[in-house]
């Protein structure tokens, strides 16, 4: 399967998760980590109005399980994700995007880009800054318009 393909296809899943989100009045944002053999190793999406949690972004939850699956599975630390890919529906932020470089994830894969507090090539580039030890290859704008119009719709439902 083409880079492309995979990447819309995984998108798909990040969407369920992004969906999943608003149940929760959450903003919908959907994250995957896939490992080295497409295969899912975690999951995540916001949850900071459900858990209060400042932290609860959808990558960083993402990450919190792929990490957990690796130490279950392969018996070693479990927080080098150094041949995992993760797929996100909204460009990651600050928080995230730090995350991101520190897990030494090589690639990320996201949907809308966020003009506003995006870390990954908009507003910052912290995943491709030369001065830290780790850059990420990044894929932007997979199923752009789709990841975009849930956003939009979901602040036009708050708005009223």
């Amino acid at each position: 399967m083409a880079d492309r393909s995979r990447h819309e296809h995984w998108m798909a899943l990040a969407l369920e998760e992004a969906r999943r989100a608003t149940a929760t009045g959450d903003v919908p944002i959907g994250a995957v980590v896939l490992g080295p053999d497409g295969a899912v190793l975690g999951t995540g999406r916001n949850e900071r109005e459900a858990s209060g949690d400042p932290t609860a972004h959808a990558e960083v939850l993402a990450l919190r399980a792929a990490a957990a699956a690796r130490r279950d599975t392969a018996g070693d630390d479990g927080w080098r994700l150094d041949d995992c890919t993760l797929v996100v529906t909204l460009e990651p932020c600050a928080m995230c995007a730090g995350a991101i470089v520190l897990a030494r994830l090589p690639r990320l894969v996201f949907g809308a880009w966020d003009p506003k507090a995006g870390a990954c090539g908009s507003v910052f580039d912290v995943v491709r800054e030369p001065r830290l030890n780790h850059w990420v290859e990044v894929y932007p704008g997979v199923r752009e318009d789709e990841c975009g119009e849930l956003l939009v719709d979901f602040f036009r439902a708050r708005r009223g």
